[in-house]
């Protein structure tokens, strides 16, 4: 596994974080203003993410684009840099059309949806006219068993009608999202991984109703972490994506990238919070001495530094594994980076709002933000327990076969008789 940046991911990267500096970075403290004030979606971003196309620097996550679609054909190994330079801002990705849930749900369209479906949704999702929701979580299941889904998506004639409730449903209060990815159970007496299907739901349907947009720890996103209710929602038999009985397999195609890139972009978001500690740990001195001439201080520096590194090269070995042996082969380098990033995402920024006291709490500096976001993963796209019970389960299957090949090492009483 050779983890050398290519020339031209060099050249990416470096175009990426100049327009960082030279565009997000300094409207940062505007959008922070302009979201505070009420207003989800400030007109700039339109601005932003016109320049980002113009430049070249948008749809960099899908390395199955067509020639006719827009964007930048580049493999997962070549985008997790990338990733980690936008993932600095929280809603820079946006700017670049790399933003969740819209990824995943375009890498779901482009290989499941029918013609129909990819030009009616995918097109202007790949434009970025639209911006788009996943309603997968349910409150009344334990949703990381994707079997437990209870929305009913039910067959009438020419049309699927929709009956549930969903939340946590990230991007939903977007003033610009348009449609929803729901997953439901379409036939309940099928086997337990062919019951559930996907459909495409516009939200201005009659019956979709977006309850409200669901504080995290005290947080209110702009864009929406929402309760959506489906009552008596009709749409035709042709917004089925892929299949009826398909929606298990789709939702794990759907996950693994997104799991990916949401672990790419927490390791830049935790670089962020060692370079603020590290900046504030040079400037503040108590009794008598710099911050970074304490021994715990300094114990906190280089442990974020070794934690970050390992973090990364976990995520390259995934980004590698997919690129090279496919999404399925890749199962549990996918769940380990799942479980390790988010962790030390929260370990990384705890420290860095140690280093920063009582401002590290408030909102004067993003390591609130950033330590709430890395919380949320370890939810996000299943919990920490899920993934790592997936990781031993590998281990396990592995061992079984390799059974008593360790026996050789060990020493019965007997060898040790003189």
């Amino acid at each position: 596994m050779d983890f050398a940046y290519t020339p031209e991911v060099e050249e990416m990267r470096h175009r990426v974080r100049t327009f960082m500096d030279e565009h997000i970075v300094p409207r940062n403290r505007q959008w922070l203003r302009e979201t505070g004030a009420g207003d989800p979606h400030p007109p700039f971003m339109e601005e932003l993410k016109a320049l980002a196309k113009s430049e070249g620097l948008w749809n960099m996550f899908l390395p199955g684009l067509k020639e006719d679609e827009p964007g930048t054909r580049l493999d997962n190994l070549s985008y997790a840099p990338l990733a980690e330079i936008m993932g600095r801002v929280m809603w820079a990705s946006e700017i670049f059309n790399c933003s969740a849930p819209d990824t995943g749900n375009m890498e779901v369209l482009h290989l499941f949806a029918s013609p129909e479906q990819r030009e009616q949704w995918l097109v202007p999702l790949l434009n970025g006219e639209i911006r788009s929701c996943f309603a997968m979580t349910e409150p009344d299941v334990a949703s990381s068993d994707a079997t437990n889904i209870q929305t009913m998506i039910r067959r009438d004639g020419d049309d699927y009608v929709i009956n549930g409730r969903k939340w946590f449903i990230s991007g939903a209060a977007h003033p610009n999202c348009t449609i929803s990815i729901v997953m439901g159970q379409t036939d309940p007496e099928a086997a337990a991984h062919q019951r559930q299907s996907m459909v495409l739901v516009p939200l201005d349907t009659p019956g979709v109703d977006v309850v409200r947009n669901i504080p995290i720890m005290h947080h209110l996103s702009p864009e929406g972490h929402c309760e959506v209710i489906y009552r008596d929602v009709r749409v035709p038999a042709g917004n089925l994506i892929w299949k009826e009985g398909g929606g298990f397999a789709i939702a794990q195609a759907r996950l693994g990238p997104g799991r990916i890139h949401h672990c790419m972009r927490s390791i830049g978001q935790s670089e962020l919070a060692l370079e603020l500690m590290c900046d504030r740990a040079m400037e503040r001195k108590a009794f008598g001495k710099y911050l970074h001439q304490h021994g715990t201080v300094a114990d906190g520096i280089a442990r974020s530094r070794m934690d970050i590194d390992q973090a990364r090269l976990l995520v390259l070995k995934a980004a590698w594994m997919i690129d090279n042996h496919g999404t399925k082969a890749a199962a549990k380098e996918i769940a380990m980076i799942k479980a390790v990033v988010p962790a030390m995402q929260t370990a990384v920024v705890d420290r860095a709002m140690q280093v920063f006291g009582a401002m590290g709490l408030s909102s004067d500096s993003p390591l609130s933000a950033l330590w709430t976001w890395g919380r949320v993963l370890r939810l996000a796209d299943g919990p920490d327990e899920v993934h790592i019970r997936t990781v031993a389960r590998r281990e396990m299957d592995r061992a079984m076969e390799h059974r008593g090949e360790t026996e050789p090492y060990l020493t019965r009483p007997e060898d040790l008789a003189i």
